[in-house]
């Protein structure tokens, strides 16, 4: 097991490819000093077709971080790189929406 910490912009950027590319180039790399941090995951969403009528997220972006522990993560959340990750979120290009931020235990329950 592991855990995860996800950030996940629901809305619009004015640019969408410019969010994107300033999260991978500049905010990703902030993100990557977190102590304890083993991988980050950016999902972005795409053109997909379930003939089930399913109500689809509206996110522009998630940011997956992954830990091994809590503690991990807890230790990465009081840390100077999290403090200059905020401080760099001023500096995002314009975005109309709402960011949640989740913890969660992650659990593989199948691989092929």
């Amino acid at each position: 097991m592991s855990v995860s910490y996800f950030v996940r912009y629901e809305g619009q950027a004015d640019s969408a490819e410019a969010f994107v590319s300033h999260y991978r180039d500049h905010h990703v790399p902030i993100l990557a000093r977190f102590p304890g941090i083993r991988r980050i995951i950016l999902h972005r969403p795409t053109a997909w077709h379930d003939p089930f009528p399913v109500k689809p997220d509206r996110f522009m972006l998630v940011a997956q971080m992954i830990f091994d522990t809590k503690d991990d993560l807890d230790t990465a959340l009081q840390s100077e790189a999290r403090a200059a990750a905020r401080e760099d979120f001023k500096s995002f290009p314009p975005f109309d929406g709402l960011v949640y931020h989740q913890a969660a235990i992650s659990e593989e329950v199948y691989s092929k």
